[in-house]
């Protein structure tokens, strides 16, 4: 029973480590949009065998991060303003459910841990791009963590995926350095705590918005 178990596990562990490097190389624009994905060649980069690697590509295509050319090609999935857009809309729609949801039902336990999320996301600022990302997900996670729809937060976690990549082109914009994101998340934090549900939708929403104002900047 054990040896038919662990060459499971092993080909599981394989995709995960797969997949999880690809994602982070298409997010933070190591792999360009449109690039095509060759299994031979990504055998050879992530060390691993064939199978992982489609395995891993077909998780990255239910992310909408990838898209499959054909029966058997792979590329990054395309970047646009357009697309930018309607992510930047939905997920200023769906957030704001999930946000107003989480602070009226969001216990003691909640709040602490979203204290918890931000402590480390400043913490974060002096680590790597991909630490501070972790880092910079759970706080948004911990946020709507109270709401009691899976299926909305689910939506919600998707779209976060999508729009990470704009936010780093974002962050190569003029003027974007003037901003101050932090500042920006603390007030999110403080009025979450205060269960000041208006305060935490408008300034959640704004700081989505602001992004945005900069990546069509940027793309400009």
């Amino acid at each position: 029973m054990d040896k038919s178990v662990a060459p499971q596990t092993s080909s599981q562990s394989s995709t995960q480590r797969a997949y999880l490097a690809l994602r982070n190389d298409i997010i933070f624009g190591r792999i360009a949009p449109g690039e095509r994905l060759k299994i031979d060649a990504l055998k050879e980069t992530l060390d691993t065998g064939a199978s992982p690697v489609r395995e891993a590509l077909s998780l990255l295509t239910s992310d909408q991060l990838v898209d499959r050319i054909d029966q058997r090609g792979f590329r990054v999935a395309a970047t646009s303003r357009e697309q930018f857009r309607e992510i930047l809309d939905l997920r200023c729609r769906l957030e704001d459910l999930a946000v107003r949801d989480s602070i009226a039902n969001g216990s003691a336990a909640w709040e602490e841990s979203l204290v918890l999320a931000h402590h480390y996301m400043v913490r974060a600022r002096q680590k790597s791009p991909e630490d501070f990302e972790e880092c910079h997900k759970a706080f948004h996670t911990a946020l709507l963590a109270g709401c009691k729809s899976p299926i909305l937060l689910r939506f919600c976690n998707q779209l976060y995926d999508l729009n990470v990549r704009y936010r780093y082109l974002a962050g190569k914009s003029k003027g974007y350095d003037r901003r101050n994101v932090d500042a920006e998340h603390e007030d999110i934090l403080n009025a979450a705590v205060d269960r000041d549900v208006e305060a935490v939708s408008t300034r959640l929403l704004e700081h989505y918005r602001n992004t945005g104002a900069f990546l069509a900047e940027q793309m400009d």
